[in-house]
């Protein structure tokens, strides 16, 4: 979205078409302003263009694309309540059934996919499946985007093969740890809600469903971040993920607003020096 909006353009087209569907909505955090404007400008020429719009590509096949800018809420990363955000109401998650495949944005059938995996349906359609599934392991074929942070020296996103070792990641992408790879003391490897891997994991894991669950962890969000030993994990990691998920859309329950905030306040505890 920040760098080549148009293969996000060309993918909901494809998906799109495949589908039988007259219409796509990019929902995007309301933070990523840069990137929205981005989106925008790329859809106006899609349009000028005639990939889509009416009768798109000349193919007598009608489709458009919206963008939609969200509020930012956390909770709207689950699909029911991201179709009530977009529909102009509070992000909060549907009761279920109705799923929205059979009812969705405006009452229609929709389908919420991510917008990793709709940009890169035109690369799969031009290359064909067997140069995807060549990438990766059995049963964890393709492609992924790592976002690498924490304690490394040149912290980043990056799209790299399935199945790659997380040193390997590490290492030629951001830089390595911060103070080598033996001051390492844990990953987490898909995100705050995904559990740490010690130093002695880190070493062999792949980069990969299966490889992340055999070591008691998942893939998650592939949101990788790198602690060191200077990094206290138990206190300032658990506090800071706690204040996360406080502050970020957990709210919408009850019960989650007043355990975190709690745990926050034990945590602070354990932070403050004893006089």
């Amino acid at each position: 979205m920040r760098h080549d909006p148009h293969t996000l353009v060309e993918g909901c087209l494809v998906a799109g078409r495949a589908m039988g569907a007259r219409a796509a909505y990019i929902y995007i955090r309301g933070e990523f302003y840069n990137e929205a404007s981005n989106m925008q400008v790329a859809i106006n020429e899609a349009y000028k263009a005639g990939f889509i719009g009416k009768d798109a590509c000349g193919s007598g096949y009608d489709f458009d694309v919206y963008l939609h800018r969200g509020a930012g809420a956390y909770i709207c990363g689950e699909e029911t309540a991201l179709i009530e955000s977009l529909e102009g109401k509070q992000g909060k998650p549907r009761l279920k059934p109705p799923f929205p495949a059979d009812i969705g944005v405006f009452g229609c059938p929709t389908t919420v996919a991510n917008v990793e995996t709709v940009a890169v349906a035109p690369a799969i359609c031009r290359r064909g499946g067997s140069w995807f599934a060549s990438m990766g392991r059995e049963r964890n074929r393709g492609q992924k985007l790592f976002n690498i942070s924490g304690q490394v020296n040149n912290p980043c996103t990056v799209e790299e093969e399935m199945s790659i070792p997380l040193k390997e990641l590490i290492e030629r992408h951001a830089g390595g740890v911060i103070g080598g790879w033996d001051n390492l003391l844990g990953v987490i490897p898909g995100g705050s809600s995904t559990p740490v891997i010690p130093k002695s994991s880190c070493d062999t894991v792949l980069m990969d469903f299966d490889g992340l669950v055999e070591a008691q962890t998942s893939l998650g969000t592939a949101a990788v971040i790198v602690m060191n030993k200077q990094c206290d994990i138990n206190l300032e990691g658990g506090k800071t993920f706690q204040h996360i998920l406080l502050v970020s859309g957990a709210k919408i329950i009850l019960h989650v607003t007043h355990s975190n905030g709690y745990v926050v306040s034990l945590l602070n505890l354990f932070l403050t020096p004893l006089i």
